[in-house]
């Protein structure tokens, strides 16, 4: 970091004074569109601190996917359905934190 504060704090204090002093005043019809730069403000910090899983190079895996290689019953099915479910896990963190019980 070069400095204090940086780029994140600076995009939090954003998002709060969007919330907590612009939305307040701003009249109904507006109201929705403060309610957007706040979301998408706190998906962007979600984004930069998200750690995503390691991947394999997904155009293969999903040629593979659909060459049945990965389907039940073979060999590397448990895996890619796991590594299949952190990676939406994962995503889901980021653009959907409370359908994975979050708040954010």
């Amino acid at each position: 970091m070069l400095e204090e504060p940086d780029g994140a704090d600076l995009l939090a204090t954003a998002r709060d004074v969007v919330l907590l002093e612009i939305l307040p005043a701003l009249p109904p019809e507006k109201a929705m569109a403060a309610r957007m730069v706040a979301a998408a403000i706190a998906l962007a910090l979600r984004e930069r601190d998200a750690v995503a899983p390691p991947m394999p190079d997904l155009a293969a895996l999903a040629a593979a996917i659909r060459e049945g290689e990965h389907d039940p019953g073979t060999p590397h099915h448990d895996a890619t359905a796991a590594l299949l479910r952190d990676y939406a896990r994962a995503r889901a963190a980021v653009s959907a934190p409370k359908a994975l019980g979050a708040t954010g």
